[in-house]
């Protein structure tokens, strides 16, 4: 029997941070291979001399088996895990047809709760898994990536079920280190994250501000109360069992953050960048409530105003 091969395509906060510790792990485990896709002079810096990956006052560097910008040189591996932007990830999963057999299991770790799917549409032969991250990482200059919080959890899963190669991925990941959670009620997991992610990326980003000054303010409070209400309606309607105080647990979330906080889509907006989320993490809401056919007004207004304010 071969090597588990792995390969962790998009080497930025998350992807170095979790891909960091695989092949730290198993550097020099002839067992199991850990490669990176990654490009320009972040991949440089990794073939020179590693991955460093920096948690507060301490860091290691990571040695990956492979790290290249061309999946070709890397071929077949059992396990893809996919830390690219949303916005890229057809373009991604295209570029990673190389290293995908009839084996390959593939766990997206993206902002966005229709990433499997999209990727299953691509593959539709191959086991496309759920999975989502709570970590604040960032590639901090090239060859360097940083984990800024203290939290730094892995989820993953299939919906209602599970496979022997699911269990085999979470037992590497636990021997690495990644506090890592395996479980058959992924969506849940996925939409509680998302309900934050997509009402604190569309308020910051539509107020122009951080998330300090939106709650300190009653109107705009309640604004973010009301995203909130939308996004979990769109969810009911949908069949995704999330808890039914939603609008506590993401205002208490938001004022656990730095006052100065603020979300990488108002980051991205500010820098005026092309490529950016609006549509995975704002659109999505909007698009998903029309099918449903769920009234979200306050989505509506912003997400337009948004766009407006982009074009």
């Amino acid at each position: 029997m071969g090597s588990i091969r792995i390969l962790v395509a998009g080497i930025g906060g998350v992807g170095g941070f979790f891909g960091g510790l695989l092949a730290k792990q198993f550097e020099d485990n002839p067992k199991v291979e850990v490669s990176f896709l990654a490009r320009g002079a972040h991949l440089k810096k990794i073939q020179e001399a590693g991955l460093t990956v920096i948690e507060g006052e301490e860091q290691f560097e990571a040695v990956p088996k492979l790290a290249t910008d061309k999946a070709s040189e890397i071929g077949k591996v059992d396990y893809i895990m996919v830390c690219t932007k949303s916005y890229d990830l057809e373009q991604t999963i295209a570029q990673l047809a190389p290293c995908i057999g009839s084996h390959t299991v593939i766990l997206p770790l993206l902002n966005g709760v229709d990433c499997r799917d999209r990727i299953q549409e691509l593959v539709p032969n191959n086991l496309v898994c759920d999975g989502c991250v709570y970590i604040i990482a960032r590639l901090s200059r090239p060859g360097v990536v940083e984990n800024l919080g203290n939290i730094k959890k892995l989820f993953f899963g299939m919906e209602g079920g599970s496979d022997a190669r699911l269990y085999a991925l979470d037992n590497l990941l636990r021997i690495a280190g990644v506090a890592v959670t395996l479980t058959p009620h992924i969506e849940k997991v996925i939409w509680e994250k998302f309900v934050f992610i997509s009402v604190m990326a569309t308020a910051t980003t539509y107020f122009n501000a951080p998330v300090g000054p939106i709650l300190a303010d009653a109107n705009k409070r309640n604004i973010v109360t009301a995203l909130v209400n939308e996004v979990a309606l769109v969810a009911e309607a949908k069949g995704i069992a999330i808890s039914n105080n939603m609008a506590e647990q993401v205002l208490a979330k938001l004022e656990s953050l730095p006052s100065a906080a603020t979300s990488s889509l108002h980051s991205d907006f500010e820098s005026k960048r092309k490529k950016n989320e609006i549509q995975s993490l704002i659109g999505y809401v909007v698009t998903e409530g029309r099918n449903q056919q769920v009234d979200t007004p306050i989505y509506v207004r912003l997400f337009s105003e948004i766009l407006g304010k982009t074009s």
